[in-house]
C-alpha cells in the first residue's frame, strides 16, 4: 500500500515544484499548496498504513502493541495542516495586494512596472466607470 501512495506523492510534489518555478504568482501559490499537501500525505505514511491493530497502550504496557500505527507523524500531520493554512492564507493576501498595487501576478511584468518612473494607478484611484482619475 505505501508504493501507490509513494508514487502519487512524487507525482503531486513534482507538479508543484513545476507550478512554483512559473513565472506566475498565482500558479506559485497553486504549488505551494500541492506541495504541502504532498508532505503532510508523506508524513501520514511514515507512521504506517494499517488497520490491523488500534494504536492504543495496554494497561500496564509502555508501547502500543506490534503493528500498530504510529500517532506522532499523525499529530504532527496536524500541526502542518494548521501552518500550512496560515502560510497560504498570507500568500494569498500579499497576492492581492500586489496585483491591486501593480495590477499584474505576471513576475516579468512586475518588474517592468516596479522600474517605470511613471506612477502606477491603485484599484481606489478610478471612478464608478472604471476609469482612471487623472
Amino acid at each position: 500500500m505505501e508504493v501507490p501512495v509513494a508514487i502519487t506523492v512524487g507525482i503531486v510534489f513534482g507538479s508543484g515544484l513545476y507550478l512554483v518555478m512559473q513565472r506566475n504568482l498565482m500558479r506559485f501559490v497553486f504549488g505551494l499548496i500541492l506541495m504541502s499537501g504532498s508532505v503532510n500525505v508523506a508524513l501520514f505514511v511514515s507512521g504506517r498504513l494499517t488497520r490491523a491493530v488500534a494504536p492504543l497502550v495496554a494497561e500496564g504496557a509502555y508501547v502500543p502493541p506490534e503493528g500498530a500505527a504510529n500517532a506522532l507523524p499523525q499529530a504532527l500531520i496536524l500541526t502542518a495542516i494548521v501552518i500550512g493554512f496560515g502560510l497560504t492564507v498570507f500568500a494569498l493576501v500579499l497576492l492581492l495586494r500586489t496585483y491591486e498595487r501593480l495590477g499584474t501576478v505576471k513576475t516579468n511584468e512586475m518588474l517592468e512596472r516596479l522600474h517605470d518612473p511613471r506612477p502606477v494607478p491603485n484599484a481606489s484611484d478610478r471612478d464608478a466607470d472604471g476609469e482612471a482619475i487623472p
